[in-house]
């Protein structure tokens, strides 16, 4: 579990991304540039974050079994993506237990 007390990771996602992982549970996190939806218009960048079951690294597991989503980059960002990772960490215990079991196989 994600301890947001000790989570102060913006100003590194600011510059580097971020990797780790949470038995079983592996993610990344990283700054993205806003999509601009007119060349003219501002959009603020933002925190993209990637979890995918282990044991293998993010481009070497299939996209089917990545799941993405996006957050402000602020600290309130910050303290939404260690929510959202704990929830997904709860939420889909069984799958990350499985990733463990399973070992480099994606067949079940």
């Amino acid at each position: 579990m994600i301890d947001k007390d000790s989570f102060h990771i913006l100003n590194f996602v600011k510059k580097e991304e971020y990797s780790g992982s949470m038995d079983g549970m592996r993610y990344m996190i990283r700054r993205v540039p806003g999509e601009k939806p007119e060349p003219d218009a501002e959009v603020p960048d933002r925190i993209c974050v990637i979890i995918w079951p282990e044991p293998l690294g993010l481009f070497s597991t299939p996209d089917e079994l990545k799941t993405t989503e996006y957050f402000t980059l602020d600290e309130d960002g910050i303290s939404d993506v260690a929510d959202w990772l704990n929830s997904q960490y709860f939420d889909r215990q069984p799958e990350w237990d499985a990733a463990k079991r399973r070992g480099c196989s994606f067949e079940n």
